[in-house]
């Protein structure tokens, strides 16, 4: 848990606006006080804590964007029995791995994930690097996730903004702002994250933040980044989702089969098939559907 700390040095851009200065030392180790003390009578317990694994860590950080953890924790077991290692997702049809992500949402996310496998095992001989830099050139990686790898199985102190960081921070640090940027948040990230132990401290930080936004009118609705996800039911996303999981359960029929196991108009239908089939997640072949292997 806590021990010596050292202050990560701030990054500022040229040619940019001033970053507002930092609060008092008291102020901030009052924040890791805080947060640290919920953590140690509020710890959850999760499959993919803890461990020096980078690859399963990434399925989970990948796993876990827009995406409850309590709908997570059930399909990430599936998902890791299925394919523990990189090598075996690397190795795997795509009808699998989409198939295995069902549930997630998002199916671009298992697409990208299967890619970044892939690249691991040809530039890395299956090992995931340990290194921020590496991880953003792998398909579908972006500097959070990337630095939440680093952080968590590696143990290096990088860090990251994401929703429950920026609740945490927000309600200690701007209880009454609104219109918040991320820039103004870094800083007191980068000054209070603990580098004597990395891993406890951002998990420290998801607890206390997920507590905030639970129990309190979400604080992250104050940072200028927040953006309300866009309703479900209807959407077009749901049409495609249904869509793929009928061509999944059953390869090989027409657009009209797919249209009324989907309940959707046969026009609309084939609409979205062709919009996946240009993404990569279907083909057609004699009018017949499938996931390409």
């Amino acid at each position: 848990m806590p021990g010596g700390r050292r202050i990560l040095r701030r990054m500022t851009p040229r040619n940019s606006r001033p970053v507002r200065p930092l609060p008092a030392p008291g102020d901030l180790e009052a924040f890791r006080t805080t947060v640290w003390d919920f953590y140690r009578s509020h710890r959850r317990t999760m499959p993919w804590r803890d461990i020096d694994d980078a690859y399963a860590v990434l399925v989970s950080e990948v796993m876990l964007q827009q995406t409850q953890v309590t709908r997570v924790e059930p399909l990430y077991l599936a998902w890791m029995e299925t394919f523990p290692t990189v090598d075996a997702l690397a190795a795997a049809p795509l009808s699998l791995v989409l198939g295995r992500w069902q549930g997630l949402g998002y199916n671009r996310r298992a697409v990208a994930l299967k890619r970044a496998a892939e690249a691991v095992v040809e530039r890395y001989a299956g090992a995931v690097p340990c290194d921020v830099a590496a991880l953003r050139e792998l398909p579908g990686i972006g500097p959070t996730t990337a630095a939440a790898v680093v952080n968590y199985a590696c143990k290096v102190a990088t860090p990251f903004i994401e929703t429950n960081v920026r609740a945490a921070v927000l309600h200690h640090f701007f209880a009454d702002a609104e219109g918040v940027a991320d820039r103004d948040l870094m800083p007191l990230i980068e000054a209070t994250w603990d580098t004597a132990d990395p891993r406890g401290w951002g998990y420290a930080l998801m607890d206390y933040g997920t507590h905030l936004k639970r129990t309190l009118p979400n604080p992250s609705r104050r940072s200028r980044h927040h953006t309300k996800q866009s309703r479900y039911e209807g959407s077009r996303r749901q049409k495609r989702a249904r869509l793929l999981r009928e061509v999944l359960a059953e390869p090989g029929l027409v657009a009209d089969a797919y249209a009324a196991a989907a309940g959707l108009p046969v026009a609309v239908a084939i609409d979205v098939l062709e919009e996946l089939a240009r993404e990569g997640f279907v083909a057609c072949e004699d009018e017949r559907w499938s996931v390409p292997d």
